[in-house]
């Protein structure tokens, strides 16, 4: 009997914190929606991208110095002492428990090949693979493939909607900010919390989050380097990344700004066979 009151207590305080962290965001995105309809009203040279640009560099500043005061240190610590391998374990790891997210989407997203890959690709490295530590699905020929719920509702035609900048998770707009729950309910660490206990999830949690920050370490030494507005920088690369993954690399031509709407290169081939023509018309 004390073992089931233990089991459901773990339950209750994981489902509460999850209700504190969807009421969180809940009460972020209502004053983010209120502010920017106000500034609507006294501002018309708004970009339409970033409407919320000054609480998107309010939270990028705040998340810039939590994350330069508490992951870097340890990050950093992290990168010189863990050896290289055990760093790829750990990453295959984390990539394996959150694939069923992949899985789902691809076939929500009719990709109905990809999606039977995607399982089978799950299923052999939690199993051969050991929970995923080692990817044994690729060497057998299983490509790895990123999709989430922000990228299905791209494919069904949703639109981007407003460059969001949630505090602490880092660049996402009002589509994809969809993909928090269901990412959530995806993974696996999330029902291993519900079945062990908060006490297991948590420092696995940790872990995962300086892992993701350690694999970041790169893109965010460009962004420190070369970036003369770091906001700006990060804005425009996410934006960027999103379009690519959700047209799978293949991006339409509509999606470049006007003057390439046309191939330039088209058009000198063009002059140049009108000039040719013109020539050989003057000598007949």
């Amino acid at each position: 009997m004390s073992e089931k009151i233990r089991i459901l207590r773990n339950i209750s305080s994981i489902v509460n914190h999850n209700h504190i962290i969807i009421i969180v965001l809940t009460l972020f995105f209502t004053i983010l929606q209120g502010c920017a309809t106000t500034t609507k009203n006294s501002d018309q040279h708004l970009d339409p991208v970033d409407p919320h640009e000054q609480i998107n560099r309010a939270s990028y500043d705040f998340t810039d110095k939590v994350d330069r005061a508490v992951f870097v240190p340890i990050v950093n610590a992290y990168i010189d002492y863990v050896p290289d391998a055990a760093q790829r374990s750990i990453g295959n790891f984390y990539e394996n428990l959150s694939y069923p997210n992949v899985v789902l989407n691809s076939f929500l997203q009719g990709k109905v090949k990809q999606g039977t890959e995607d399982t089978l690709r799950f299923f052999v490295n939690s199993t051969v693979g050991m929970f995923g530590f080692f990817d044994m699905a690729t060497h057998m020929g299983l490509q790895k493939h990123d999709e989430d719920f922000g990228q299905t509702l791209g494919v069904w035609g949703v639109n981007t909607g407003s460059y969001l900048f949630i505090p602490l998770l880092g660049p996402s707009s009002e589509r994809d900010v969809t993909n928090i729950p269901v990412g959530l309910l995806t993974n696996v660490l999330f029902y291993a919390g519900l079945a062990v206990g908060t006490s297991f999830a948590a420092p696995l949690t940790i872990l995962g989050a300086i892992d993701k920050r350690a694999r970041l370490s790169g893109p965010m030494r460009i962004r420190d380097e070369a970036a003369l507005d770091p906001y700006l920088f990060v804005r425009e690369a996410s934006l960027q990344q999103r379009e690519f993954l959700i047209h799978d690399g293949k991006l339409p031509l509509d999606l470049y700004y006007d003057p390439f709407q046309d191939n330039p290169f088209e058009n000198e081939l063009e002059k140049t066979k009108t000039k040719t023509k013109t020539k050989k018309e003057k000598k007949l």
